[in-house]
């Protein structure tokens, strides 16, 4: 095997192991709060808002972090243990304080692996080849999220919630034997930071932050980013929350089920992504993908009957996996040249992540004082402010050069 199809299979492996850990507990948590720690939704929702908090602050810095570091794979190997411990002390401990310490360490932790793994996957393709690359990695993302699924579902059915955790704790162990199988040389550095090999001799002056305060596109793209995941974030915990109500033994089965569900459609729309983004642009893909979200949220109202929700859920894959492949391609696209892309992707990413911080608590709050189609319908009419945003605001990224030279002159000629 040629050292460049390892390093390839290597990325592959990355991508599908640390797919569970990347995410953390997620709508699992919410059933172990739920179910065996009896807490109520409200304050379900305030933990995994202040890990979603944490997780805001933090994006920017990790971004920051894996442009400067040439060690993103001991950073990527320390982010899996720490998200992983979060994770496997939570059935040692009790109360709010305690676990809401535990899930924000861990989202600190996590926020390092969406900039690293796009800064490998572009040092390693170099910007020509970055779109399949990355619809690659979001196809073995999604594999490895059904894949573990299935395993937490089964396991949880046998054993109980708290073997979830163990799960997460394996698939880690998994992702960290990947990243050290990847040769270090195989990593372009100064090209994974968003440089272009002619330019890589000119000097970069400015942060990220500037680029992105006086890029137009860039903050349109992340107001239409936050939108999305305020209106998609809260979703799947709340299903899961209206299957516990429903029949608590298979809350964790049926949870797992909508997750298998919706990453299995999203391996075709990651494929899609990466295999027609150059052709058809950004733009119309994005479309599809956010017009989905207010549908479903439509959709979750009409039917209490699980296997109706399951069936729902599976819109996400469409959605989301549009969206997940597509998020790094239009950073790149309007910071290439600039030497600021995983700053940038980070500084975006803590856009957005405002957005899926107060999805849980706008959601509970709902909940509480109107109930869950309430709720459902509330996060509806936020994402079709969303669609209607990027519609009518946001540029096409890869056919307009515009975006691109306005960053690279705000970088190099700050005022």
């Amino acid at each position: 095997m040629t050292p460049s199809r390892r390093n390839s299979i290597a990325l592959d492996a990355l991508n599908f192991f640390l797919a569970d850990v990347r995410d953390g507990l997620g709508p699992y948590l919410a059933i172990y709060l739920l179910a065996v720690q009896h807490w109520d939704p409200a304050s379900i929702g305030g933990v995994m808002t202040v890990a979603g908090l944490v997780a805001l602050l933090t994006q920017t810095p990790a971004g920051a972090l894996i442009d400067r570091t040439r060690a993103k794979r001991a950073v990527v190997i320390i982010g899996a243990l720490l998200v992983t411990g979060s994770c496997v002390i939570l059935p040692f401990i009790q109360g709010f304080t305690w676990v809401a310490l535990t899930q924000a360490l861990g989202a600190a932790a996590a926020s390092v692996f969406a900039p690293a793994i796009a800064a490998i996957s572009l040092g390693m393709t170099g910007a020509k080849a970055f779109t399949r690359r990355t619809g690659r990695n979001e196809t073995f993302n999604h594999a490895g999220n059904a894949c573990a699924a299935l395993l937490a579902g089964g396991f949880a059915y046998l054993f109980g919630p708290i073997a979830v955790f163990y799960l997460m704790a394996a698939m880690a162990l998994a992702s960290i034997l990947a990243v050290s199988s990847l040769s270090a040389d195989a990593i372009d550095h100064e090209v994974a930071r968003g440089l272009d090999k002619h330019a890589q001799g000119e000097a970069v002056h400015v942060s990220g932050w500037k680029a992105l305060l006086h890029h137009r596109a860039l903050l349109i793209f992340g107001a239409c980013c936050a939108l999305f995941h305020l209106a998609n974030a809260a979703m799947l915990p709340l299903v899961s929350q209206k299957l516990s109500q429903i029949d608590l033994s298979l809350a964790t089965p049926l949870t797992s089920a909508c997750i298998v569900a919706a990453q299995v459609v999203m391996i075709p729309a990651a494929l899609l992504v990466g295999a027609r983004a150059d052709l058809w642009g950004r733009k119309p893909l994005l479309l599809a993908g956010f017009a989905i979200l207010p549908v479903r949220g439509v959709l979750y109202t009409l039917s209490s009957d699980p296997y109706w929700l399951v069936a729902v859920q599976m819109l996400d894959g469409v959605g989301a996996g549009l969206f997940g492949a597509l998020f790094p391609l239009v950073v790149k696209d309007l910071t290439q040249g600039t030497g600021r892309f995983n700053v940038s992707l980070g500084a975006l990413t803590t856009m957005f992540g405002v957005g899926a911080a107060l999805s849980s608590s706008l959601a509970g709050v709902v909940v509480q004082q109107a109930g869950y189609n309430a709720a459902f319908l509330t996060l509806a009419a936020v994402a079709a402010l969303a669609l209607l945003l990027l519609m009518l605001a946001m540029p096409e990224t890869l056919r307009s050069p515009a975006p691109e030279r306005a960053s690279q002159n705000v970088v190099r000629n700050p005022t």
